[in-house]
C-alpha cells in the first residue's frame, strides 16, 4: 500500500528515515512549521526556518523517492512572544505564495493566551486570503477546552470545516470534531498522545470519513513510520483495505488537495532519483556513491 504522512517535521529527521519511509510505502509528507524546541529570538531564524521547508528539504526528501510539501504559521507557543510574533506575521505572506505550501499551520492554541488567540485569529484570515486550508494544533493542557474553543473561532472566522483539520485529536475530541464537519487528525506517538492499537479502536468505532492518521514524528521520541506501521496493524486486525486507504492516504490527499498544490500525480508513474543531483551546490551524500534509482507508484 501506499501511505501518505500528512504531519510531519522532517528537518529533524535524519536520510536513514527517509529511506525507511519509502520501503515502507511513504510516498508523500507534509511538512507544518513549528516549534524547533527552544524559543527562537528575532524574525531572521524564522525566515531561514521557512527558507528550509520550501528549499532544502523539499530537495532532500526527493533524493529518496518522497515528495515533500509543508505549511507556513507561527505556531502557538512563539505567538506569546509579541515582539518576534509582529514581525513573523509581516514576513508569512511572502512564505505562504511560494510552491509546494498546502496550508496555513499548524496554528492554534498552547496555553489559551490572549496573545495566542491574536495571531491565531489574524492566520485564520490569511488562509482566507490565500484560499488555503488549515491545520490546527490543539493544546496538550486542556485539551478539550481549547479543541472546542478552536472550533468556535474557526466557525466566527467563517471558515468552511471542510478546509480545516483540528489535528491531535484522542478519544475525548474526536466525536465533537467530527460533528461539527471538520477533519480530525491523529498523531501515532510511541508513548503519548494516541498509540496504534488505540488508533486502531477509534477507526472501529468512527470508520474512515473525515479521519487522518499523521505521525508529528519530530526531535523528540516519535516514529517516523507510525502511519504505516498503524495502517498494517489495521488490516491485522481487520478493518478493511478500503478503510486503511482513506484513513492514511486518501483523506490527507483530499484535503490537502483543496490548495491545488498537493496532487497524486507528483508522484504517480514511474519516477527517477539522481543522487548526484545538487541544490545550490550542495548534496545529500557524504562520499557514498550517488545511486540512480527508477521507481514506480501505483495506485493502491
Amino acid at each position: 500500500m501506499m501511505y501518505i504522512d500528512p504531519h510531519i517535521h522532517m528537518v529533524s529527521r535524519t536520510t536513514d528515515d527517509y529511506e525507511n519511509m519509502r520501503d515502507a510505502g511513504i510516498v508523500a509528507v507534509i511538512e507544518p512549521a513549528f516549534w524547533l524546541g527552544q524559543p527562537r529570538t528575532n524574525v531572521g531564524s524564522f525566515k531561514d526556518y521557512f527558507s528550509t521547508l520550501v528549499g532544502w528539504e523539499r530537495f532532500r526528501a526527493s533524493q529518496f523517492g518522497i515528495k515533500h510539501y509543508c505549511t507556513m504559521g507561527l505556531n502557538s507557543k512563539e505567538a506569546n512572544n509579541e515582539a518576534v510574533a509582529e514581525e513573523v506575521i509581516e514576513i508569512l505572506p511572502q512564505f505562504i505564495a511560494k510552491e509546494g505550501v498546502v496550508a496555513i499551520g499548524e496554528i492554534g492554541y498552547d496555553d489559551q493566551t490572549d496573545l495566542e488567540d491574536k495571531y491565531f485569529r489574524i492566520q485564520l484570515e490569511m488562509a482566507k486570503e490565500f484560499d488555503l486550508p488549515v491545520m490546527i494544533h490543539t493544546p496538550h493542557r486542556d485539551k478539550k477546552q481549547g479543541t472546542l474553543r478552536s472550533m468556535d473561532v474557526i466557525e466566527e472566522h467563517e471558515i468552511p470545516p471542510h478546509l480545516v483539520v483540528i489535528d491531535h485529536n484522542n478519544e475525548e475530541t474526536v466525536k465533537a470534531v467530527l460533528d461539527r464537519g471538520f477533519w480530525a487528525g491523529f498523531t501515532i506517538y510511541p508513548k503519548t498522545k494516541m498509540g496504534k492499537q488505540r488508533m486502531v479502536e477509534v477507526a472501529k468505532k468512527y470508520g474512515s470519513t473525515k479521519i487522518i492518521v499523521d505521525s508529528s514524528a519530530d526531535w523528540g521520541v516519535s516514529d517516523p513510520l507510525s502511519v504505516a506501521r498503524t495502517g498494517n496493524l489495521m488490516l491485522e486486525q481487520g478493518i478493511s483495505k478500503e478503510d486503511v486507504h482513506k484513513l492514511c492516504y486518501q483523506n490527507a490527499l483530499d484535503i490537502y488537495g483543496q490548495s491545488g498544490q498537493f496532487n497524486e500525480s507528483d508522484w504517480l508513474g514511474e519516477n527517477t532519483i539522481n543522487q548526484s543531483d545538487l541544490l545550490d551546490g550542495n548534496s545529500v551524500l557524504r562520499g557514498q556513491e550517488p545511486k540512480i534509482i527508477n521507481y514506480k507508484s501505483a495506485r493502491n
